[in-house]
């Protein structure tokens, strides 16, 4: 073994996003794959913002320090653990996130439209942005999207609705590859390229003929950037 691998996902899917990094980093590392609140039966809680959902992997992770992969909200909360615990940290992996989501305003909207009318109501555009046309394993995306419990998707999505570290990013200290998807609408490239230029030393790799899952969609590549860098 050469250290922990700490995987964490996109808001609304399930650790199970992981299993092509899990069967490829298995051998090497222990990897531990943490589930969001309310996602992949995992217990709604009170977390409701970065901090919270950060200080919460920290506390499930039984290893002194460990290597962190992020993508979507998963990074973001790999950031936030890069801020207030480097000396956890060996390596951090940013994919497909951003240091801000978006308007505000939009964070809060889809927390009112899941609480309101379930996750029915977002799972055909969410899986627009997570494919491209080409990806054929959507229905079990679709089922694992709407496996997530409502509240605790809403709760993710007011810790997005506030997270902006644009301007203490500069702060991290250590290695981080930063992956980019070429077709991503969630987290366009254009997010990955700022995280690149103003995390000191981070490396920038970009992804073809992907979009926001990009470590499901394109496996192959993703591993190769990951293995190499870990």
């Amino acid at each position: 073994m050469t250290g922990t691998v700490v995987l964490s996902g996109s808001l609304g899917s399930t650790s199970e996003m992981w299993d092509a990094q899990i069967e490829r980093l298995r051998g090497g590392f222990e990897v531990v794959a943490v589930e969001h609140p309310g996602h992949g039966g995992a217990p709604v809680e009170e977390a409701r913002a970065m901090p919270d959902l950060a200080q919460r992997v920290l506390d499930r992770v039984s290893a002194e320090r460990f290597s962190f992969v992020g993508l979507s909200l998963g990074g973001a909360i790999g950031m936030q653990i890069a801020l207030d615990a480097p000396e956890r940290l060996d390596r951090l992996v940013l994919a497909c996130t951003s240091a801000r989501f978006g308007p505000r305003e939009s964070w809060e909207e889809r927390a009112g439209i899941v609480r309101a009318n379930g996750l029915e109501a977002l799972v055909d555009v969410i899986l627009e942005r997570w494919f491209t046309p080409s990806f054929r394993d959507v229905r079990r995306y679709r089922e694992m999207f709407l496996s997530t419990d409502p509240e605790g998707y809403a709760r993710c999505c007011e810790a997005i609705r506030d997270w902006d570290v644009r301007d203490e990013i500069g702060a991290i200290r250590r290695p981080t590859l930063v992956l980019s998807a070429d077709d991503d609408p969630s987290a366009p490239p254009d997010h990955q390229l700022l995280l690149a230029a103003v995390i000191p030393g981070a490396r920038l790799q970009t992804i073809p003929d992907a979009r926001h899952l990009a470590n499901v969609e394109r496996p192959d590549l993703f591993n190769a950037a990951l293995v190499s860098f870990l």
